[in-house]
């Protein structure tokens, strides 16, 4: 009876322990915010939205705050960091992206690179209502 105690108070336990002691908890980018020192609430306002606006290079469509990959942990600190030395939202993007690309972005530019992944909705759809009407006036 003992043993069975023993058994159920384990199963019971180690769950809990494992649930709060995550690595993975989405609540860790915020508490860096809330442990990394700003000078004012609108630093550490600015800096939040950045790192919200800013693509894990590593992982699937998270940004700095959700991810807890190393190098997001390493680039959230970094926006920290400028944000911090007073360097501009323009200024810490354009360093971003000419460190990683424009993947870090969440809406890349339209220029000669990315011209067919912004068109290509366009050109299928206008295809589509041709074809559409074309049917419809034959009918």
């Amino acid at each position: 009876m003992l043993l069975r105690l023993a058994f159920f108070l384990f199963f019971i336990v180690s769950p809990l322990q494992s649930w709060a002691s995550d690595p993975f908890s989405s609540s860790e980018g915020v508490n860096a915010v809330e442990f990394f020192e700003f000078d004012s609430t609108e630093q550490q306002r600015m800096a939040t939205e950045l790192a919200k606006s800013l693509r894990c290079p590593q992982c699937q469509n998270q940004n700095l705050i959700e991810s807890n990959s190393p190098i997001a942990k390493d680039l959230r600190f970094k926006v920290f960091v400028m944000v911090k030395e007073g360097k501009s939202e323009q200024e810490i993007v354009d360093y971003m992206v000419e460190r990683f690309g424009d993947f870090v972005l969440y809406q890349p530019p339209f220029k000669a690179q990315t011209w067919l992944l912004w068109l290509t909705p366009v050109i299928i759809l206008s295809l589509f209502l041709i074809y559409a009407a074309r049917s419809v006036r034959r009918k």
